[in-house]
């Protein structure tokens, strides 16, 4: 039956939204809310939060994104494949390899050409 398929699927999205869920709750409700002058600089994205939506800013934040997307489509695609590595046959298999192996290949790239660095 196709329940009984799916029912791991479903038990892991209803526990994955529930803790979710408690988390932000649970921050929201322990944590101080008391935005200062320090909180408001530039932090992660490197200009102001209040600035001028139109200025310039360096091009590794957008390649660390591109990375962090790709990565994160690996990761997607590795949770099924490795749910259902017992019933793949061995072109499944290798298919996945091949994936895996032309992300690191991606991945030493982007590290040899100095992506990854911020200084």
């Amino acid at each position: 039956m196709v329940t009984s398929t799916y029912a791991p699927i479903f038990v892991y999205l209803i526990g994955s939204i529930v803790l979710s869920g408690v988390i932000l709750l649970a921050s929201y409700l322990l944590a101080t809310q008391a935005p200062d002058a320090q909180k408001l600089t530039a932090y992660e994205c490197g200009f102001d939060a209040f600035d001028d939506a139109r200025s310039r800013f360096d091009v590794r934040f957008y390649l660390v994104s591109i990375l962090f997307i790709v990565f994160d489509l690996e990761a997607t695609y590795l949770f099924p494949w490795s749910v259902s590595l017992g019933d793949i046959n061995s072109f499944g298999f290798w298919t996945r390899i091949d994936f895996i192996i032309e992300l690191t290949i991606g991945y030493i790239y982007a590290w040899k050409r100095g992506a990854l660095e911020w200084v």
